[in-house]
């Protein structure tokens, strides 16, 4: 999982501590840099960007002379550079095999300080690792993710599931389990696979919500990492889904929450 690292930089005359894994992309204009974060802020600052990618490490790419992007927040590299975020940005497409071949190195790295268990090599074993989870009215799925030569997720495949899951996607768990996504629903929305395969490459634990034409739902996602190349996945659908008020302070956490998802878009 990746380290808590933080920097400290001068931004409008104030002195801030950003941690490494908030931050997105960085751009170089002049003698200063703008740095931009994963929830949409950006501070500028006067510091040069050799100065920058030491701080920052190896989970940044510099990608062009003046930008360094957040390994983590790469979904693709084409004509541009798609980000989780879906946001692009340029760079020299005459160099795009040296910066694709430089961020498989870069991902290798990052996924070889992944801490795991061992990984279960038979349903049975995940079954029994997950055990607990069989009677839980919530939704819960462990998925192995399916990568193409360029460590891009492009599908995954069902490890383990309850009964709950089951209900929420409409197909009996014996089809479910060991079955790809896109055998499964044919209309695959890819969208999924961004929050995803930051789970299971770099240790992100990240919340969802969206809606998954899939199987006509409105859902809360919450996807974290479990095994190598794997993350767990709990679902809930939106509609039934009730905040209750158990104390005076529920209203201002409620609004704080509410404040973080509006914040990340």
């Amino acid at each position: 999982m990746r380290e808590a690292k933080t920097i400290t930089i001068l931004s409008n005359g104030t002195k801030r501590e950003l941690n490494v894994n908030t931050v997105l992309y960085i751009l170089m204009k002049k003698n200063y840099a703008e740095i931009h974060t994963f929830s949409g802020k950006h501070y500028k600052t006067r510091i040069t960007l050799n100065e920058l990618e030491k701080d920052l490490g190896d989970s940044f790419l510099k990608v062009s002379r003046g930008c360094l992007v957040s390994v983590m927040a790469i979904h693709d590299i084409s004509n541009v550079i798609e980000l989780t975020t879906g946001e692009s940005l340029p760079y020299s497409v005459r160099n795009r095999n040296a910066v694709v071949a430089q961020l498989q190195e870069k991902q290798k790295l990052i996924i070889s300080r992944f801490s795991e268990g061992r990984i279960p090599e038979e349903e049975e074993a995940y079954h029994a690792h997950y055990r607990c989870f069989d009677d839980l009215p919530i939704a819960f799925a462990d998925i192995e993710m399916v990568f193409d030569d360029e460590r891009r997720a492009v599908d995954w495949i069902f490890r383990y599931g309850n009964q709950a899951l089951a209900l929420l996607e409409k197909i009996p768990l014996e089809k479910l389990i060991g079955s790809t996504f896109s055998n499964l629903f044919p209309n695959m929305n890819d969208k999924w696979l961004r929050a995803y395969e930051q789970a299971a490459l770099y240790g992100a634990t990240l919340e969802i919500v969206d809606f998954s034409p899939e199987i006509d739902t409105y859902l809360r996602i919450l996807c974290f990492p479990t095994f190598r190349g794997h993350c767990g996945c709990i679902l809930s659908d939106v509609s039934q889904i009730h905040y209750t008020r158990t104390s005076r302070e529920a209203p201002e956490a409620l609004m704080h929450y509410f404040g973080k998802l509006l914040e990340s878009n």
